[in-house]
């Protein structure tokens, strides 16, 4: 219960983070909102011409009568769109990340110098399309395992009973899961520290990093609000790698300024 209740204190502290730094908060939000128009447009078109593609590949349902055919492919097309939108929660985090590599490179870089006692940051010392490659393999990676657990729930959501409780619990988890490896992977990508090697440090803490990502995921079923989420969730979760790892992170009242000297206050 402790590492919940910090992993949601790590998605808060990055927002404040970002309150108090509002310069990066513009800067942090021009990857999220190209990716927004582009999934709008995508589930736009999906919604116009999902019962025609659906019609196109049901020819068998062709000669069936009425209600029967109109009931199946409404039903599928129903089903085509959840998907979508599933994916679309699924996958927004890493399209955004990979579009915004560099934006997102820049911010948690920020965020390290800021939250360091000796205010450096760790870098990759990578060319930019070395990181972009491999930010899109493992992007691609993480998506291969996510359709795999939807592909799952799905087919456990037409379970009695179980498919209307434990199974959307199960899903908010694992969408959790996944958006903070897309997330952490900013900073623990910089460090050298490879995706098997990622997944193993989140495992490691899956109570932090639920209450991390679970709350996120959530969010992020709210039109546009992952957008404006984005920037402080890189923020908090490059502190929360910085736990992952054990390295030292000071208070949260380093961006406050300098200390008083107390010899001048004496005076």
């Amino acid at each position: 219960m402790h590492d919940l209740g910090a992993g949601f204190g790590y998605l808060l502290k990055g927002h404040r983070w970002m309150a108090r730094h509002g310069r990066h908060y513009g800067f942090g939000l021009i990857p999220g909102l190209i990716t927004l128009v582009l999934y709008v447009a995508a589930l736009v078109a999906l919604a116009l011409w999902g019962e025609d593609f659906v019609s196109w590949a049901t020819p068998f349902a062709d000669d069936w009568s009425s209600p029967w055919q109109g009931l199946f492919r409404g039903f599928l097309t129903a089903v085509l769109f959840v998907l979508a939108l599933l994916l679309s929660v699924l996958t927004f985090t890493a399209v955004t990340l990979l579009m915004g590599q560099p934006f997102y490179e820049t911010l948690s870089e920020k965020v390290d110098r800021d939250v360091s006692p000796d205010g450096t940051a760790p870098a990759s010392g990578l060319p930019l399309w070395r990181e972009l490659w491999i930010s899109a393999r493992d992007s691609l990676r993480i998506l291969v395992r996510a359709l795999l657990w939807g592909v799952l729930l799905f087919g456990l959501g037409f379970v009695p009973f179980i498919g209307q409780t434990v199974v959307p619990v199960i899903g908010f988890f694992v969408t959790g899961f996944f958006l903070t490896e897309e997330l952490t992977a900013v900073a623990l990508q910089r460090r050298g520290i490879d995706l098997r090697a990622r997944l193993a440090l989140l495992r490691s803490r899956r109570a932090l990093v639920w209450g991390f990502g679970t709350p996120l995921g959530i969010s992020f079923l709210v039109p546009f609000v992952a957008v404006f989420l984005m920037p402080g969730a890189v923020a908090g979760a490059t502190m929360m790698a910085r736990e992952l790892l054990g390295e030292e992170t000071e208070g949260d009242d380093t961006d406050a300024g300098p200390e008083p000297d107390p010899e001048s206050a004496d005076r």
